[in-house]
Formats: C-alpha cells, sequence, structure tokens
C-alpha cells in the first residue's frame, strides 16, 4: 500500500511538472486558448507527453547510473588482485575472474564447467572437502589453506575463504596464493 502511495505521489508530481512545463509552452505559443473537448483532449495528450519526456529522462540517468555501477563492479570483480570462484554443491565452478583463471593457469572460459577438485592434488582433498563442506552447511564464513595445482602441475599453496552465495546451492570462494609469503 505504500508504494502505490509513493507511485500516485509520483504520477502526480510528474503531471505538475508537465502541466507547469506547458504552461510555459503555451505562452510562447499561438495555440488558442478557447475551452472545448478538442483542446481539453489536445491539453491531455500535450501534458501525457511531456510526462513520457521526463520519464524517459529520469529512465535514461538510471541506465547511466546502472552501467557505471555495472563498471565498477566488474573492474572489482574481474581485475582483483584475489581470485574469486563460484561453485556450485559439487565443487562444479560456475564463474572466476581474471586471477582464479591464471592461479589454475588456464583460459577463463575453459574452466566454467569443471569441477574445481580436478586442481586439488590427492593429499589436499581431504582438507579440502571438509572445507566445502562446512562452507555449504554452515552459515558463516569458512576457511582452509591446501595446495592447488595448475594445468602444468606447478604446486601452489593457497589460502582460501568460502561462504554460501544467496543464490541457493552455490558458494563463493576468495583464493590467495600464499607460496612466497614468508611473514
Amino acid at each position: 500500500m505504500v508504494n502505490e502511495k509513493q507511485e500516485s505521489t509520483y504520477a502526480r508530481m510528474l503531471r505538475l511538472k508537465a502541466e507547469k512545463l506547458l504552461q510555459e509552452k503555451k505562452k510562447s505559443s499561438s495555440i488558442p486558448l478557447v475551452p472545448s473537448d478538442d483542446l481539453k483532449l489536445f491539453h491531455e495528450l500535450q501534458v501525457h507527453k511531456i510526462v513520457l519526456e521526463l520519464q524517459y529522462e529520469e529512465l535514461q540517468e538510471a541506465y547511466e547510473a546502472q552501467e557505471s555501477v555495472l563498471k565498477k563492479y566488474t573492474m572489482l570483480y574481474d581485475l582483483a588482485p584475489v581470485g574469486f570462484f563460484t561453485l556450485n554443491g559439487d565443487g562444479v565452478i560456475v564463474e572466476l575472474n581474471y586471477t582464479a583463471a591464471d592461479l589454475l593457469g588456464e583460459k577463463r572460459f575453459s574452466l566454467v564447467g569443471c569441477s574445481i577438485r580436478l586442481f586439488v592434488p590427492e593429499e589436499s582433498i581431504p582438507v579440502f572437502n571438509d572445507f566445502l563442506s562446512r562452507v555449504f552447511t554452515g552459515n558463516q564464513k569458512e576457511s582452509c589453506k591446501l595446495i592447488l595445482l595448475n594445468t602444468n602441475n606447478h604446486q601452489r599453496q593457497v589460502y582460501m575463504e568460502g561462504i554460501m552465495a544467496e543464490e541457493e546451492g552455490q558458494s563463493l570462494l576468495s583464493v590467495v596464493d600464499i607460496s612466497g609469503f614468508t611473514g
């Protein structure tokens, strides 16, 4: 009900604004101000046209703002210095950023649909399975350290954090290469 009141107020505000703009246009035009049904209809059409123009301008502004946010999100996600993965409940990669693909030594598009377990060596599988189980059954952030292999079988020690995503059945992981870290 509050939304209906807000929409009604918004529509009235747009109409008043359109009426005002139309009055300003009429002052500078030569349209006769004789009251008749045709002129009333013409007036209503003019008001409606102006309302549509105002709504279009607002829509354009919202679109431009959304594009700006999307660009910012893309930069933050894709170019982050941390590997980001979205996994389904079976550990299959649903989405990943460039850093994550680089950690695994493969092109990003070729990793979507692959099991991340393919990059976990045998000795790290129990740790990874336990970690993933805790992520999918809990409602808090979980973490672990383990070894990941890239496509050249080069080992990297990584620190993983994971949490359930809002989309049911998916988890979000951040992965940081700590192989060279001595601190």
